[in-house]
C-alpha cells in the first residue's frame, strides 16, 4: 500500500478485549451449512465404472475419480436449469500422468488428450477443448504427482478441487467463454467450482465429502494457485490474485452456478494489478514498518471513516491507535488477555508489536497491509461505537470484519491519500485465515476463517450497507 507517491500498509491481529468488549463465543455464518460431518464416509467410485487413462489408482488417482464422477452427477443436474440446455459428458476421456514414468504404452498412440505429448501436463492439470485440427479434445488431464504435492501441503480436498476447476472449463467450452480474457475465463471456473463444493459441502455427493476446517485448507490452497504478485489483468494466462480466486470460489458457494454464469462480464472488479514503479517492485509494494503504524494505518483509517460518518450524516472522532509490548493497557479497570483490543472506555485501539504486527509484517504472506487489516477490525467496533450500536456480540463482529472490507475497498477506489499496492488485499484473506483459530486473535470470535474471508468479501464488494451501520 502506498501513499502518493506509493507507500505501504501491514498486519496485525484480533484478540478479545475481557471487560467492556469481549469478542468470545460469537458466531456469524453467512454460508448455508459449513461442511459435511467427519463421519460422513462416502464410497468410492470402482476404476472400472470410471476410467482415467494411465492411472495407477493410488491415492490422488481414487479422489481425482470420486471427484469427477460428482462432477458428472452435479453438472447433469444443475446444467439445464443453469444454462437452458442438456449436459453432454466429456467425449475425450481422463488422463493420470505420473511425471516420473512416463511410460507412453499406457496411454493411445503415446498421447493424452488433445493429441499432446504425455508430458505436456507435467506440474500441471488442463482441460483441452474440441478445436478444429486437436484430435482426442474435450478431456481433462493432470500431474498425480503434482496433485499428491499440493494435498500434503493444503489438504486432501485439494485435487478434488483442481478437477472442479478443471471442470468449469469443460462448462465454459459448451456454453461459451464469459470474455475473452483469461482472468475472467479463470476466476468463473473458480467461481463454478465453489459452486459444487457447496452441494459436496451439503452432504449431496455421492462418492464425496469435506470435513469442518477444510474448507479454510481450500482457500489457503488458492494462496499457491494465485498470479506470481504484479501480474497484470490483461496478461495473457492471468489466473487472478488470491484474493480475486477466492472471492470467485466463494462467490459460487453462496449463490451457486447462476451466479457464476452472470458474474464474470467485462465489468467484473479484480483486485489484480501490475507493479507501478521499480520502486514498489523492489519494495514488493511494502512501506517500512515504522511509517506503516505511525502514519499510514492512522491516516487512511481516519480519512475513510471520517468522510464515510459525514456521509451518513454523522460526526466521528478517531479512536487513538495505542502499541504495546506483551501486556495490553487496562480497560475501564479490566486487563484484556488479547494482542489487539478495542476499549470503548477510552476509544482506543491497542495492538502488541512484539508478538502481533513486527512478526507478522516480516511474515512471507504478510507485509503492510495485513496488519491495517486487523486495526480496520477492532476499528469498525470503535465506528459502530459512535454510531450508538453495540460492540459486543456476533453481530457486532461480522460488522467490524465486513467494514475492514468496505474500508480496503475504499483505499482501492482513492478515497484516502493512501493507495492501495498489488497484494494488499491478498494480505488481508492471508491474515484471516492464519488467525482465525488464534485464542490470541480471531478464534473469540467464534468465526472460522471460511466465514471471516466470507464476510470481509462482502464489505469489499457490497459496501456499507452491507454491514449494518446504514442504507
Amino acid at each position: 500500500m502506498s501513499s502518493k507517491p506509493r507507500r505501504a500498509l501491514l498486519g496485525a491481529v484480533l484478540g478479545a478485549l475481557v471487560g467492556s468488549l469481549v469478542l468470545s463465543g460469537c458466531a456469524a455464518t453467512l454460508i448455508e451449512g459449513t461442511a459435511t460431518p467427519a463421519s460422513a464416509v462416502r464410497p468410492d467410485v470402482a476404476p472400472a465404472d470410471f476410467p482415467i487413462i494411465g492411472a495407477d489408482d493410488d491415492d490422488v488417482d481414487r479422489v481425482a475419480r470420486n471427484a469427477l464422477a460428482d462432477l458428472n452427477t452435479y453438472w447433469a443436474d444443475q446444467f439445464p436449469g443453469t444454462f437452458g440446455q442438456p449436459y453432454t459428458p466429456l467425449t475425450g476421456g481422463y488422463f493420470s500422468v505420473d511425471p516420473d514414468d512416463l511410460d507412453p504404452a499406457r496411454y493411445p498412440n503415446g498421447q493424452i488428450g488433445c493429441g499432446q505429448a504425455i508430458d505436456a501436463v507435467t506440474g500441471n492439470a488442463f482441460y483441452c477443448s474440441s478445436d478444429p485440427g486437436e484430435p482426442d479434445g474435450d478431456a481433462i488431464q493432470y500431474d498425480r504427482a503434482f496433485l499428491g504435492e499440493l494435498a500434503d501441503g493444503y489438504g486432501r480436498f485439494i485435487p478434488a478441487l483442481v478437477m472442479a476447476h478443471e471442470f468449469g472449463h469443460a462448462v465454459q467450452a459448451r456454453v461459451g467463454y464469459p470474455v475473452e480474457r483469461s482472468i475472467n475465463v479463470e476466476t468463473q471456473a473458480d467461481c463454478f467450482a465453489g459452486a459444487w463444493t457447496a452441494w459436496v459441502a451439503g452432504g449431496d455427493a455421492p462418492h464425496n465429502a469435506i470435513r469442518p476446517g477444510e474448507l479454510d485448507q481450500v482457500l489457503r490452497g488458492y494462496l499457491l494457485l494465485r498470479d506470481p504478485v504484479g501480474t497484470g489483468t490483461r496478461e495473457s494466462q492471468a489466473h487472478g490474485s488470491y484474493f480475486d480466486r477466492v472471492s470467485a470460489f466463494q462467490q459460487g458457494f453462496d449463490d451457486g452456478p447462476v451466479s457464476c454464469r452472470d458474474g464474470f462480464g467485462a465489468d467484473r472488479p479484480f483486485t489484480q494489478e501490475a507493479f507501478q514503479s521499480d520502486e514498489e517492485l523492489l519494495s514488493g509494494g511494502n512501506a517500512p514498518y515504522a511509517d506503516t503504524i505511525a502514519t499510514i494505518a492512522p491516516d487512511s483509517l481516519s480519512e475513510f471513516w471520517t468522510a464515510a460518518l459525514r456521509g451518513l450524516g454523522k460526526p466521528f472522532s478517531p479512536p487513538t491507535l495505542a502499541p504495546f509490548t506483551g501486556r495490553a493497557p487496562e480497560c475501564d479497570g479490566e486487563q484484556p488477555d488479547a494482542d489487539l483490543v478495542y476499549c470503548p472506555a477510552d476509544r482506543s485501539v491497542g495492538f502488541d508489536e512484539a508478538d502481533l504486527t513486527r512478526p507478522l509484517y516480516a511474515s512471507q504472506e504478510g507485509g503492510d497491509f495485513a496488519v491495517v487489516t486487523a486495526m480496520a477490525v477492532p476499528y469498525g467496533l470503535a465506528v459502530r461505537d459512535q454510531l450508538g450500536l453495540s460492540v459486543e456480540g456476533a453481530d457486532a463482529v461480522r460488522s467490524a470484519v465486513c467494514l475492514a472490507g468496505a474500508f480496503t475497498q475504499g483505499v482501492r477506489t482513492g478515497q484516502t491519500s493512501v493507495a492501495i499496492s498489488p497484494g494488499d488485499v491478498d494480505e488481508s484473506v492471508s491474515f484471516l485465515l492464519d488467525y482465525s483459530d488464534d485464542p490470541q486473535v480471531l478464534a473469540e470470535s467464534g468465526l472460522t476463517g471460511f466465514q471471516l474471508v466470507d464476510v470481509f468479501r462482502t464489505g469489499v464488494l457490497q459496501g456499507l450497507p452491507a454491514c449494518d451501520i446504514g442504507a
